[in-house]
């Protein structure tokens, strides 16, 4: 009996960390680290207000899960913004602005690591363009959204 529950347990973390790793994808960014989940997740916290973004919103389903006798790898969603961008953002587009916060997705990776990840701002932007108030600066924004995201996601991976 004892064999048969120790089997059961190991095979539900190898099966919760399956899903973890986060693989390049078409739109997306996708940078690999040396860093720990907790210390990834706190190199964006930190390294966002160099980049030129606030950090408004987190959610991760991780410790919701533990707090159920759940384990699963280490998630966080984190949403960030700025008030410059969406003020000019909504003067072009009141649509566009459901995609505020733009969010960096922290994974916790099998090998210990973690991942950060985030959809292109320029691509997640772009299906607005055509009804905006002016096209070219949407896409602009959403240029500027991809350097500050970028600049972001190098710091944090250092």
């Amino acid at each position: 009996m004892k064999t048969a529950f120790l089997a059961f347990l190991l095979a539900g973390q190898a099966a919760a960390q399956d899903v973890a790793d986060m693989a390049s994808r078409e739109g997306w960014a996708v940078l690999p680290s040396e860093a720990a989940f907790d210390d990834l997740v706190e190199a964006v916290r930190s390294s966002a207000g160099g980049a030129g973004l606030n950090v408004v919103t987190q959610a991760g389903p991780t410790g919701a899960a533990a707090r159920r006798g759940i384990e699963i790898p280490g998630n966080r969603v984190i949403g960030l913004f700025n008030n410059d961008f969406a003020v000019r953002l909504l003067r072009l587009s009141t649509p566009a602005m459901i995609e505020a916060p733009m969010r960096i997705y922290v994974t916790e990776d099998a090998d210990g690591t973690a991942t950060l990840a985030y959809k292109l701002p320029s691509r997640v932007l772009e299906p607005y363009a055509e009804d905006s108030a002016d096209p070219d600066a949407l896409r602009a924004i959403g240029v500027e959204l991809d350097a500050a995201f970028s600049a972001l996601g190098r710091a944090a991976v250092r």
